[in-house]
């Protein structure tokens, strides 16, 4: 008997199936959101592609330019914004949107405008790209009531209006990991196939960690409870071992 089939999944949960199966789930649905969210997919597989190539395609170092948070921009994050306005704009399902790259909020064309408003950093960690750890994709998407006349305070919503987010992380792996209001599910990217596949279902944050993530060159600003907090994650006086540290960033 040939045991060579088994070392490969024939049921695969991609990202587009899991989506499809969650539109399903709301009879009313056109599938607008499945229509945006494939386009955010697809800018993901094409920024994971560029961070893979960016030593070779000479995309590291700056742009010459800053963003709004007065950062300097990296080669690589102006390549994926454009990469995520071009995609976000072309989906037909977008009114707005707000990239952390860009000082003013782009409002789509009406003749190519949706209903729903999609924030985003493009590239968030990008003064990481030289030292090859981790950076990421973040958004969070909106509603917007009436997309013929929207404004940027219609932009200002809750978080707890939010219709769907999620993150994707560009390291040794590519994960893509989104909520749309029914449980966190994490996703990976299988370059031979060019799809992302359910490798984490049902995510949920464990009630106790093990590990403590912070910036401790910042310890001089810290309230008086966060120093406190961060002192009994390294000094325990309950007898337990103390917390490890894992930090990557600014």
């Amino acid at each position: 008997m040939d045991h060579a089939a088994d070392t490969f999944r024939t049921d695969l949960m991609t990202i587009t199936r899991h989506v499809l199966n969650e539109q399903s789930r709301h009879p009313e649905s056109r599938g607008d959101l499945t229509i945006l969210l494939s386009h955010i997919v697809l800018g993901c597989k094409f920024v994971a592609s560029a961070v893979n190539k960016a030593g070779l395609a000479k995309l590291t170092g700056l742009a010459g330019e800053t963003n709004v948070q007065g950062e300097e921009q990296k080669k690589l994050d102006v390549l994926s914004n454009e990469v995520f306005v071009n995609a976000l704009v072309s989906s037909g399902r977008t009114c707005v949107l707000v990239s952390e790259e860009d000082e003013k909020a782009t409002f789509v064309d009406p003749k190519l405008r949706g209903k729903y408003c999609v924030c985003f950093d493009p590239l968030d960690g990008s003064s990481n790209i030289d030292c090859g750890v981790s950076i990421g994709t973040i958004f969070g998407i909106y509603m917007i009531k009436n997309q013929d006349t929207v404004t940027l305070e219609e932009v200002l919503q809750p978080g707890k209006d939010m219709i769907a987010a999620g993150y994707c992380m560009y390291g040794s792996s590519c994960t893509l990991v989104l909520s749309t209001g029914n449980g966190v599910n994490g996703f990976t990217l299988d370059p031979s196939l060019g799809e992302f596949i359910m490798t984490h279902p049902d995510i949920k944050i464990p009630p106790k960690g093990k590990i403590y993530s912070v910036n401790e060159g910042n310890a001089k600003n810290w309230d008086t409870p966060t120093a406190k907090y961060v002192e009994k994650c390294k000094y325990p006086t309950d007898g337990s071992s103390p917390k490890s540290l894992r930090y990557i960033g600014r």
